[in-house]
């Protein structure tokens, strides 16, 4: 199934006078999904950037229904909110959340984690901006190694927590990665998880102007440099079954990488690393290691591909 952008809904999805930065790849996400699913879905928002944007009740800067809730509880807010449409007899009603790096791996982890194991019928989205950019950028556990932020000064000393394997450690029905930089894969992606029973993960990488400290009209090119140096690799697992994205496929090569300097360049946060090889040369070794867990997801969800591989080489 190939999205074209030109024949969906064109609507104002995001309302004039939110308070989105320029360049705010949450504002270009939260089009994205109202492009996939209409007007049929209801958006559960914990705290963090997606709430400002929206603005202050009674007004919305969202065109789409929307429960804020406190950080800890948008997961299982939003399973309660799918067992009430249940009884009503409103099945097919997409019940979203959209919550933040923090609101995900951190302090809603538990909820999340929960909500995963329970199995239940929602899409949640990790729009992942790598730091608490809400409260003044400060670190969160998906606070890439190396990165700059107001908590860490001299960079961060650990590496990000890989919350899409952990969904899959879960069980979850479907996970996939994308990114606001490739527009129709992530819609695409919404799509497919809305046809499935079950939880469903979509983590969506949102380069963040502000926190980030590039130029806002930069967030695509960030977002797909994350791919092209296969820092961020593209993939979906549904239902026991893991495949890499077309856009990330090529970039099992590493030959076929864009060099990991020319995504850290484009950002402050990371200027202090770009004279200092040996931590650029971590930042690969992660990259290798990121591969081989897909090296290894690949190979044990799809054996039987492995073995007509393995047999083609005979």
């Amino acid at each position: 199934m190939t999205v074209n952008l030109k024949k969906l809904p064109d609507h104002k999805y995001v309302m004039p006078g939110n308070a989105a930065c320029p360049g705010c790849p949450e504002t270009m996400g939260m089009r994205y999904l109202k492009m996939a699913y209409g007007d049929n879905f209801v958006m559960v928002i914990p705290a963090g950037c997606s709430s400002v944007i929206q603005g202050i009740w009674p007004k919305n800067g969202i065109n789409a229904p929307v429960l804020n809730i406190v950080f800890a509880a948008a997961a299982s807010a939003a399973s309660g909110m799918k067992a009430a449409f249940d009884m009503l007899g409103k099945k097919d009603v997409q019940v979203v959340v959209w919550a933040g790096d923090g609101g995900t791996g951190d302090i809603g982890f538990q909820a999340l984690s929960g909500a995963a194991e329970r199995d239940e019928d929602i899409v949640y989205i990790c729009v992942d901006n790598e730091a608490y950019m809400n409260t003044g950028i400060q670190r969160s556990s998906l606070t890439p190694y190396g990165a700059w932020t107001t908590t860490t000064w001299t960079g961060k000393k650990e590496h990000k927590k890989n919350i899409p394997l952990i969904m899959i450690a879960h069980g979850a029905k479907y996970v996939a990665t994308a990114t606001v930089g490739y527009p129709t894969d992530f819609i695409e992606k919404l799509q497919r998880a809305a046809k499935i029973r079950g939880f469903k993960y979509i983590h969506l990488l949102a380069p963040c102007p502000v926190g980030w400290r590039f130029d806002p009209a930069k967030t695509g090119e960030i977002g797909q440099l994350a791919v092209k140096t296969g820092l961020f690799p593209l993939f979906e697992y549904a239902e026991g079954k893991f495949q890499l994205s077309p856009l990330s496929r090529r970039y099992k090569d590493p030959a076929k990488r864009v060099p990991i300097t020319e995504y850290l360049k484009l950002q402050g946060r990371f200027r202090h690393l770009l004279n200092k090889p040996e931590e650029i040369k971590k930042i690969e070794e992660y990259i290798d290691s990121v591969w081989y867990m897909i090296d290894v997801l690949e190979k044990a969800f799809n054996p039987q591909a492995e073995a007509q591989k393995l047999l083609r080489t005979l």
